[in-house]
């Protein structure tokens, strides 16, 4: 029996796209990069400690997150400069503290290149009405 011409098609496709491989011993046809090759201009992400700047935009989120009083609100923040990021979220009920300011705990993520922690922190409510974060260091579960 001979295969139709569309059976025999199929097989020479099939013969062709088989894949077949094919040795090079000359080296001087590939390209090589060196270290002069390298611009700088991609970096790794650094593995770093928040900054004390990266804290100020945490601190200014769980301020705005806390005035909001939500139970289920969480505030966004990043540092520009440095690229760390992260969110605000309260975590428990106000309570109040020795001096009677209404006080609040929250955790804060933190991200930056490769790290991503937590921190956890309390804030208390001026007499002004404005949150002020006492408390923000890394979290202990």
């Amino acid at each position: 029996m001979r295969p139709s011409g569309l059976a025999l098609t199929m097989i020479l496709i099939g013969l062709g796209a088989g894949g077949c491989s094919m040795s090079r011993t000359d080296t001087k046809a590939y390209a090589k990069a060196d270290d002069s090759d390298l611009t700088g201009s991609i970096t790794r992400p650094k593995d770093a400690a928040p900054t004390e700047t990266d804290l100020a935009f945490a601190r200014n989120a769980a301020s705005d997150v806390l005035s909001i009083g939500d139970k289920d609100a969480s505030q966004h923040w990043e540092n520009p400069e440095t690229g760390a990021r992260g969110s605000v979220t309260p975590i428990a009920q106000s309570y109040a503290a020795e001096d009677g300011r209404k006080c609040r705990d929250f955790l804060a993520s933190y991200v930056n290149g490769t790290t991503e922690t937590w921190l956890q922190g309390a804030g208390c409510q001026s007499s002004r009405g404005r949150w002020e974060i006492h408390t923000l260091k890394p979290w202990r579960s």
